[in-house]
């Protein structure tokens, strides 16, 4: 049964290899280099070539209809073009929310303090570069260093790039490359005592054992805020008057796993369903659509140099407020 099984898998990589658009050779040959592609063999590279070429007529199809007009975003080859969508978020999702989480802490908004029309932290000096997490489920891990970036930027002045390794390794309340979530990732800050800089405590992409030196840490958190779910006048108070704030979104779409330019808005983009988390970094308006600036962990050579402009006041597009906070320092 085993032999059966192996050969049926066999014949059916080498019928997709009949299958495959011979006029894409070189361009694959070119994919393959820039992206330093390499495979466990002819088979695996088979495979990976026929998702590639899938992946590559599904963005040929997508940016027809944006030159139509029918999106307000366009979509581009990129490093993740030889996986699945399946694949992707198996991987490189790792948003774990704790059994019968309930918000605390909520964040409330002075409401009579001026809400500026549009904001850029990545301007004003809060934001380190855009790193790559791997296949590795670490963007929890991610999204909370680059909210505790942002408010040690505030509070000292500096602009200190802080270990996402130290949480994958080191926090027992998260699962590290198998997932985790964000106020759990500020509550170990909290009762650690701090959490050591990317320069003492690099970053892996695998778990390891923990190696936090105390002597080196590089920022300290009080706890952690909340804001109210589904209301994003409540994140927009927040990011102008707090900073950067860690969200949670549906990031399962193909269209969100070849974003490239413009303000992304897919209806089939679940805001019940969030499974990745990244950073909000600020918001504005593009050619009349409103939208907030996001910073991604799959790093510069996705979407807008590592960022997304994801579309604001859009019913919670993608869950962008089902699930956001902020460490308080």
């Amino acid at each position: 049964m085993r032999w059966f099984s192996l050969l049926s898998f066999v014949l059916s990589l080498v019928k997709i290899g009949l299958c495959q658009d011979n006029s894409l050779d070189s361009k694959w040959e070119l994919w393959k280099k820039t992206y330093h592609k390499q495979y466990n063999g002819q088979l695996d590279e088979t495979r990976r070539r026929h998702i590639w070429e899938k992946n590559l007529n599904l963005i040929s199809h997508h940016n027809k209809e944006f030159s139509q007009g029918m999106h307000t975003y366009d979509l581009a080859m990129n490093h993740l073009g030889d996986m699945t969508s399946e694949e992707v978020v198996q991987k490189m999702m790792g948003l774990k929310v704790p059994p019968n989480h309930r918000p605390n802490n909520t964040y409330i908004p002075d409401r009579t303090a001026r809400v500026p029309e549009y904001i850029d932290y990545r301007k004003r000096g809060y934001v380190t570069p855009v790193q790559n997490q791997g296949v590795c489920g670490s963007c929890w891990a991610f999204s909370s260093v680059g909210a505790l970036e942002g408010q040690l930027k505030k509070k000292t002045g500096n602009l200190v790039s802080l270990s996402p390794q130290n949480l994958v390794d080191c926090d027992t309340d998260n699962y590290g490359c198998q997932g985790g979530y964000m106020t759990n990732a500020f509550g170990y800050v909290r009762d650690n005592g701090g959490i050591d800089s990317d320069a003492e405590y690099p970053y892996i992409g695998q778990d390891e054992g923990c190696h936090y030196n105390p002597t080196e840490k590089a920022a300290t958190c009080k706890g952690y805020k909340e804001i109210p779910i589904g209301s994003e006048k409540a994140l927009k108070r927040a990011v102008a008057h707090v900073g950067p704030v860690s969200v949670s979104i549906d990031a399962s779409l193909p269209s969100f796993q070849f974003y490239n330019k413009g303000v992304y808005y897919d209806e089939s983009c679940n805001p019940e369903a969030v499974n990745h988390a990244v950073l909000v970094v600020g918001y504005g308006n593009e050619k009349g659509i409103k939208h907030w600036i996001i910073k991604n962990s799959w790093g510069d050579w996705w979407g807008k140099k590592g960022y997304v402009l994801l579309a604001r006041d859009k019913k919670n597009a993608c869950g962008i407020t089902t699930l956001a906070s902020f460490p308080v320092m």
